[in-house]
């Protein structure tokens, strides 16, 4: 597998666009599309909340129903959930006009939106923006680059990753965007994510393989504890590079699922790093239990409380907090073999063995959690499974972010 730099576009025969459309009250992008040379196959994940917004029902119709996907169009600023039956008449609406201008069946016409939860989008300025976004597509990486700054809320920075790997032969890409910040926790997250590839692959394949992958990189993350109205995962893939159909069972589909697997877990790591007003990206490592579930349970307890984030924030070393975490995770376990590490760049260090602290150097141990990232490892010594998770430091500047959102 090589790394490369792009997203969206680094794919064969996908191309991506965005325009201001005046959604947001700021004069900045606001939407973006990534339409695809030729038909996708395309494979999704969405949020787990009761509570979902009109372009996850109108997207699971796609993904479930239709042959094929063409294009995507996302927006910024509103979320369209909470909309009632004016919401799904805006997302047919999005996907006509998409129609109209590119010539694609609506019902191959993916959508996503993100923003303020409860507003009607304006689909004056909809309509006005896929016209304009269908007249300024290109392949070019700058072009991914904008329309990833175009889906944009509370983010401070872009999220891409690329990837190209070796199918017998032949060079297949896999890049992707996505945005997310806060509202975030398991399962999904606030988030959105595209991925494009011109691998080929069946459509039963890609979803198992997605579905899989997302369980172990999306579902492993947290900011807040608040699971979102608008979480998608959307994969798309056109064949355009000419590969051999991947199979399950073969090296081939391995390749493909190491690449596929790396784009998702370094955005879904780059959601967490940049958590509403958060320093550092705050990883859980949990090693040697006795079963999936369990490890990934302990993991997700230490990265979600908020009393850990908020001693990651202070550089305190109170290791208390996670084994406190461990304990009410609901995970069976024995407290009194469990081995605890603080790792970075500065250096790792074991502050708890066999349940108790260790002679660690308190001065130590704050160099190694003021650097980003900081990594806790919770050695359980039970078994051989292990599961990480992902989560950021909990700060004064979320509740400011959060406290005057709408404003």
């Amino acid at each position: 597998m090589n790394i490369i730099d792009g997203g969206i576009t680094s794919a064969k025969g996908f191309s991506a666009a965005s325009f201001c459309a005046g959604i947001k009250s700021t004069a900045k992008d606001d939407m973006a599309m990534i339409v695809s040379d030729t038909p996708c196959l395309v494979a999704g994940t969405f949020t787990t909340n009761k509570v979902f917004a009109a372009p996850v029902k109108w997207d699971k119709k796609v993904v479930y129903e239709s042959p094929c996907a063409n294009a995507v169009v996302i927006n910024s600023g509103i979320a369209n959930a909470c909309t009632g039956q004016k919401g799904d008449e805006t997302c047919e609406a999005e996907a006509s006009a998409v129609q109209s201008v590119l010539g694609f069946d609506k019902n191959t016409v993916l959508l996503a939106s993100t923003g303020v939860i409860g507003m009607q989008l304006p689909m004056d300025k909809i309509v006005g923006g896929i016209k304009e976004l269908a007249g300024k597509l290109d392949y070019s990486a700058q072009a991914g680059t904008d329309a990833a700054i175009a889906i944009m809320t509370t983010d401070t920075v872009n999220k891409q990753v690329a990837c190209n790997v070796d199918i017998n032969g032949v060079t297949v890409t896999v890049g992707g965007m996505c945005k997310g910040a806060g509202m975030i926790h398991p399962n999904m997250a606030t988030m959105l994510c595209f991925i494009t590839t011109d691998a080929l692959i069946s459509k039963d394949a890609l979803q198992k393989m997605t579905s899989s992958i997302v369980d172990d990189s999306f579902n492993m993350i947290s900011v807040d504890g608040d699971t979102s109205t608008n979480d998608t995962v959307l994969v798309m893939a056109n064949g355009e590079s000419k590969c051999d159909l991947i199979k399950e069972g073969t090296e081939a589909y391995d390749k493909f699922y190491q690449a596929l697997s790396y784009v998702l877990t370094e955005l879904s790591k780059k959601i967490a790093g940049d958590g509403e007003g958060c320093t550092c990206l705050f990883e859980v490592k949990v090693l040697n239990a006795k079963e999936r579930q369990t490890a990934r349970r302990l993991a997700k307890s230490v990265v979600t409380s908020n009393l850990t984030k908020a001693a990651i924030f202070g550089h305190d070393a109170n290791w208390g907090r996670i084994l406190c975490a461990l304990g009410y995770s609901g995970a069976d376990f024995d407290p009194e073999i469990v081995d605890i590490y603080f790792e970075s760049e500065a250096g790792k260090l074991k502050i708890v063995e066999n349940g108790c602290a260790t002679d660690y150097s308190e001065e130590e141990a704050t160099k190694i959690l003021s650097k980003n990232p900081v990594t806790a490892i919770c050695d359980i010594k039970q078994g051989d499974v292990d599961a990480t998770a992902w989560g950021c430091d909990l700060t004064f500047d979320y509740v400011k972010i959060n406290a005057d959102y709408r404003s």
